[in-house]
């Protein structure tokens, strides 16, 4: 299929009056036909697109779900079924996937940005409501997948089919997904190195941090090929899609995978921790036991001599103190000596 920069929009017909404005609440929409792109026009916010039976066009809108005025014009407007309507409004996060009159709708998990930044460690929702002549998304904060699918449109991409659109967007949530995870990979494998070259001990608040990248991507990952696999196994499935669910969820399994890999390695990390602390802590308690072997004999002659009794031994001798010296040290080292021949010194 060609590739085409975005053109400017063909004639239309205006959308009825009476309809609610969208324009507040739409991020983006796209028309794609006959290998060209052009943006929605701003009169024409319908669904399906008009005319699109005759000249085969293809529309897609990208919704802020947060804005009450978008949310009317789903409940009011959009020609959805009624299950696939209720999904995309619907506040639910889970991630699931519905069939119904030839729709298909789904909610998947990407992770969010703030404006003018990366993406973030927070994770949200992508409602996606997918017809044969258009596909609504919807989403309550900036999703990076929606940026990726604008970049690749604005570069040229057209998917003037149900089975390119769904194949951009998830493919978009999964590119978002590999990057993390190939940088997640390459920092597990980075303190594996320096814990095998140079002895380094990994430090735990690092591998928390990567511990739970991975398990946000893990669940991420998870659901999705959850979502996949249940549109893969439903008989209602549009046969159009078949292939590319089938294509998405070996990637998906692929990659996660990869992600179930780190999280082994990471717990292997977290495992030489705390192997390394249980040794330090086992290394100072044998320190302190031989220090107490050693003192306890001399800490039971001194005690015995401070006791404030008659006729204690060399009370009155000129040397006594050198006498109670003698023992002390003589108590100490025959503890010594029999530690060594036991074999607790390691002699």
């Amino acid at each position: 299929m060609p590739r085409s920069a975005l053109t400017e929009s063909p004639p239309h017909r205006a959308g009825s009056p009476e309809r609610p404005a969208l324009q507040a609440g739409l991020v983006w929409g796209f028309d794609f036909g006959e290998g060209r792109v052009w943006p929605t026009a701003p009169d024409d916010l319908v669904v399906p697109p008009t005319d699109a039976a005759r000249d085969g066009r293809f529309r897609w809108l990208h919704i802020n779900s947060a804005n009450q005025a978008s949310r009317r014009w789903i409940e009011e407007q959009a020609a959805l079924p009624d299950g696939v309507r209720e999904l995309l409004l619907s506040p639910e996060t889970h991630q699931r996937a519905l069939v119904e009159n030839g729709f298909v709708a789904c909610v998947l998990h990407d992770f969010e940005v703030d404006f003018g930044s990366e993406e973030t460690t927070r994770t949200g929702a992508l409602h996606i409501a997918l017809g044969p002549e258009a596909m609504l998304s919807a989403r309550h904060h900036p999703l990076a997948a929606a940026d990726v699918v604008r970049r690749k449109v604005e570069a040229g991409v057209c998917p003037v089919t149900p089975a390119q659109s769904f194949d951009l967007v998830v493919s978009a949530i999964i590119q978002v997904a590999a990057r993390r995870a190939t940088t997640l990979a390459r920092s597990v494998q980075a303190s594996e190195d320096r814990l095998l070259n140079d002895g380094w001990e990994p430090d735990p608040q690092e591998l928390s941090s990567l511990r739970r990248e991975a398990v946000r991507l893990n669940r991420q990952l998870s659901g999705i090929r959850a979502v996949l696999q249940r549109l893969e196994e439903d008989e209602d499935l549009p046969e159009a899609l078949l292939p590319s669910v089938e294509k998405l969820n070996q990637r998906v399994a692929a990659l996660h995978g990869d992600v179930a890999a780190a999280q082994a390695d990471i717990r292997l990390l977290r495992e030489e921790i705390d192997l390394q602390m249980t040794q330090r802590t086992n290394r100072n308690l044998y320190v302190l036991s031989i220090l107490s072997a050693l003192l306890l004999p001399a800490t039971l002659v001194t005690g015995f001599f401070g006791m404030n009794t008659g006729n204690m031994l060399w009370s009155h001798s000129d040397h006594g103190t050198l006498f109670a010296g003698l023992a002390v040290a003589g108590s100490a080292a025959s503890i010594y000596l029999w530690l060594r021949f036991k074999g607790f010194l390691g002699g």
